[in-house]
């Protein structure tokens, strides 16, 4: 026995010698700090996918505070917790509606509302609309690009059942091809569902091919005309991305005095689909008349302009504007933002309204009142995050008043690059 307790003292020195022995309680400590902290990170990982699934009160007061800290060169915008959402509808679906729309994006927006209403009268599941990306502007935007796919589905869920795209079965089974139609334009609800609702005993999915003006103003029921509303109000939010960019561009606006936005229905593809050549050079007109055969779905080819014009049909003139804010007894000095697209004509047409109020602003100007800075901070979050949009493709340049001019990539809060 001795002989054993001198040869294990004897092993124990040898290796005490060569390398130090961590006693038993420290590593007993460390094990328990080690075990502690992934808890502490499993327990924060599932308290943010919590946070996303049910956006928790503090979570979003959580998130603000940290925007307003770490955010400087960003507009704060008090952001409001969402409403808690509705029940959704229990109803059985008659089939599946596909909608794609056409024109520019107000026209777009109204037809959504428009797709809505009908599928909730017909109690049908409405597939996410599609943009339209062959009209005058050529805009490759997708829904979720310019609005929130997430909110406008959850908004809408205790009227209608609304999905991304058709369930995999649905779409093997009709991989040959939909029924495909454009209905009839200005309908009330008697033609939807004597005429359209019939249509889905035959097939479980229908396809508008055009939606401009296809449900009736007046005449339908109160219920589908607060529905409408609704859509148009509520449900069709912007993405994060958009509204950021108008926060940013009211707030550059609100620090160089006050500004009224002014939506002048003057663009080229506008003058070409009514027809109306007031003012135009002869040229223009030709090229007006040229775009107008071009697009085959613009019903109307031979327009007298006179006539339209005399009818009350056509937009006002830039000219004509300017006589109307003056009426209006709007200040000289008020900035005047044009939200429209390149004016026809350019500066030409523009001249009497700059000699007016000669602080206007256009979305086509934006690149100069710093807003391009911005657009790269939304592309450099989208690329981060995988996310490779369409929010923001292109601004044009042109010449611009020398108040808004600015040398590099100055910030909005007198900061500079």
């Amino acid at each position: 026995m001795e002989i054993r307790s001198e040869s294990v003292g004897l092993r124990s020195e040898k290796l005490g010698g060569s390398s130090p022995v961590i006693p038993r309680k420290r590593l007993q400590v460390w094990f328990i700090r080690v075990c502690s902290s992934i808890l502490v990170w499993t327990c924060l990982v599932q308290l943010v996918a919590v946070g996303e699934l049910w956006h928790p009160r503090f979570i979003t007061n959580l998130t603000t505070r940290f925007s307003q800290i770490a955010g400087p060169l960003h507009v704060q915008v008090a952001v409001q917790p969402p409403p808690p959402l509705p029940p959704p509808r229990n109803y059985t679906s008659n089939g599946f509606l596909k909608v794609s729309c056409n024109g520019g994006l107000n026209q777009m927006r109204s037809a959504i509302c428009d797709m809505v209403a009908v599928a909730r009268l017909l109690n049908l599941t409405l597939v996410v609309p599609e943009l339209d990306k062959t009209s005058f502007w050529a805009d490759p935007s997708d829904f979720e690009d310019i609005f929130d796919v997430r909110h406008f589905i959850d908004s809408l869920r205790d009227e209608v059942r609304i999905v991304r795209r058709l369930p995999k079965r649905i779409s093997k089974k009709y991989r040959h091809g939909v029924l495909e139609m454009p209905p009839v334009s200005w309908s009330n609800e008697n033609y939807y569902l004597q005429q359209i609702l019939p249509l889905f005993n035959k097939s479980k999915v229908l396809h508008f091919n055009r939606t401009d003006a296809r449900l009736a103003n007046n005449m339908i029921p109160l219920e589908l005309q607060k529905l409408r509303c609704r859509v148009n109000f509520q449900a069709l939010k912007f993405t994060p991305q958009i509204e950021s960019l108008g926060h940013k561009l009211v707030h550059i606006l609100h620090q160089r005095g006050p500004f009224m936005a002014l939506h002048l229905r003057y663009e080229m593809d506008m003058l070409a689909f009514s027809g109306c050549t007031h003012g135009c050079k002869q040229e223009e007109a030709e090229e007006l008349k040229r775009l107008r055969y071009a697009y085959p779905w613009w019903r109307e080819k031979e327009i007298n302009s006179v006539e339209r014009r005399s009818q009350g049909l056509c937009p006002l003139t830039p000219e004509e504007a300017a006589l109307v804010l003056q009426a209006l007894g709007i200040d000289k000095e008020t900035q005047i933002y044009v939200a429209a697209g390149e004016i026809y004509g350019s500066e030409r047409r523009l001249a009497a309204l700059r000699a007016a109020f000669p602080r206007i602003v256009s979305f086509l100007l934006l690149d100069f009142l710093n807003i391009h800075c911005f657009i790269h901070e939304i592309l450099a979050s989208q690329i981060s995050s995988g996310e490779e949009g369409n929010t923001i493709r292109s601004i044009g340049a042109a010449a611009v008043p020398e108040p808004f001019i600015s040398n590099g990539c100055p910030g909005f809060y007198g900061l500079s690059s």
